[in-house]
């Protein structure tokens, strides 16, 4: 790739100052050095003695102990779920806002559980969490901002821990995950429910039985109205609103992302080899705020939005596999992950689920899912689903992720997903913004598990 121009790092440079201008601890992906600028997939030098955390069981244990940071509305969904799986227990909670840390403790009670420890100490709290000996995984629910910092401080203190989405938002801050993951042995996890929806397992298992034929492209997106809930003035909206302030990119791709990446095996045996992102104009915040916000001395009028409403990337794989990605918060529409696959034999699109095999009676007509289960059900979804749509959030997904991520401990296993998962699913958020820095210019993508990807994933 061509080095960049003076004009791109001054654009840069102002655009980290604006982003400064308007507050919080996030460093915007565009105001990285200009060797990762110009080289997104340069690899870092690796820690000392560095060795791989693909298919690294966790230590087998009777009971798991986490501590959950963040007790807002996120963090009190991850908490319920916990509370419902044997062998998790909650020790310690901790937030900035002591009635939330209060209104979590009264949820432990009520299930039967001790008083878990609390922590209100400020935005720095977390420090003291990770430096407990009665914590065995960290779990962050809070404002995007603050995922990195605490993962990393639980990782300095020798603690597995996982992070609400996304992961990280810089190549540093991902690379800095990756080598503090690999310096101390312990796992670091995009905590991505939507790899578990039922749905989403089902396809999984089709792929892999061979049901699409070679499966060569996919569709990932999240479109989803959030326009009242950015503009609230608590929860999300005292903070999500103001990315759309900051960067022009794709500023949630996991959810999408995650389960395709499963489907085309990225990370198991192949990787994404670039990305080209594209944006429309940012109008929808704009006209919500007109339309809802009537006092005109509001501080939300003087935000500037920056964010094209509509981004569609491009990703491909080494091996020639294609991904179309797209993000939409800020318009009327339905809800949709997309969630497609298309293969030699057939293809699946979800919202409504519906699938197409080649010579299936009917001829050229989509089918609805419902006889496949019989036989691709994921054994998780077979054996705990039902209880996961009583007690679980996102129709059951909630539940069997945090089930999931309960019995790999206490069994000895390597997790579904590991940092290197990580990483490449947060990757798109400062490389889509990259790209469209240079003009939609196509971006190399890392390889943030530093050729570990060829090995296959392990299965418990």
């Amino acid at each position: 790739m061509a080095d960049l121009t003076r004009r791109d790092l001054l654009k840069g440079a102002a655009l980290a100052g604006a982003a400064a201008a308007v507050g919080g601890a996030f460093t915007p992906a565009i105001a990285e050095d200009a060797t990762a600028l110009a080289q997104p997939d340069r690899v870092p030098p690796a820690p000392a003695s560095r060795a791989t955390m693909k298919n690294v069981p966790f230590e087998r244990r009777d009971a798991v102990r986490f501590g959950i940071v963040g007790t807002g509305l996120r963090g009190r969904s991850v908490l319920s779920e916990l509370l419902a799986i044997d062998g998790a227990r909650v020790t310690v909670v901790c937030d900035v806002v002591a009635d939330k840390a209060a209104r979590a403790v009264k949820m432990c009670s009520a299930a039967g559980q001790p008083e878990p420890a609390v922590i209100v100490a400020g935005d720095r709290g977390f420090e003291q969490l990770v430096a407990r000996d009665d914590v065995d995984f960290v779990y962050t629910a809070t404002p995007w901002e603050w995922h990195v910092p605490v993962m990393l401080a639980a990782l300095r203190n020798g603690k597995h821990c996982g992070s609400e989405c996304p992961i990280g938002t810089t190549l540093k801050d991902l690379w800095a995950l990756v080598d503090a993951s690999e310096a101390a042995r312990r796992h670091c996890l995009h905590m991505e429910n939507c790899n578990y929806g039922e749905t989403e397992m089902l396809v999984n298992r089709m792929v892999h039985e061979g049901v699409f034929g070679e499966v060569f492209h996919a569709e990932a997106a999240y479109l989803h109205d959030l326009r009242s809930i950015l503009f609230e003035d608590r929860d999300e909206g005292l903070w999500r609103r103001a990315w759309h302030t900051r960067v022009n990119a794709n500023l949630y791709p996991t959810h999408g992302l995650g389960p395709v990446s499963w489907y085309l095996d990225v990370n198991a045996g192949d990787r994404y080899d670039y990305i080209v992102s594209v944006a429309g104009p940012h109008l929808g915040l704009e006209a919500y705020r007109e339309a809802t916000v009537k006092d005109k001395s509001s501080p939300k009028w003087q935000e500037r939005y920056v964010t094209g409403d509509h981004n569609t990337s491009i990703l491909k794989t080494v091996s020639g596999k294609t991904v179309m990605l797209q993000h939409d918060v800020s318009n009327p529409r339905p809800y949709t992950r997309h969630n497609r696959v298309q293969g030699t034999k057939g293809a699946f699109e979800d919202y409504p689920p519906r699938i197409y095999v080649e010579g299936q009676p009917g001829g050229e007509s989509w089918k609805p899912v419902d006889e496949w289960k019989a036989k691709f059900t994921h054994p998780l979804w077979a054996q705990v689903g039902e209880l996961a749509k009583k007690k679980g959030g996102h129709g059951g997904m909630d539940f069997i992720m945090a089930y999931r991520l309960v019995q790999t401990m206490r069994e000895g296993l390597p997790p579904d997903y590991d940092v290197y998962d990580a990483a490449t699913w947060s990757a798109p958020f400062p490389l889509s913004e990259m790209s469209l820095a240079r003009g939609s210019a196509p971006m190399k993508f890392p390889d943030f598990s530093r050729g570990a990807f060829v090995s296959a994933r392990a299965t418990g």
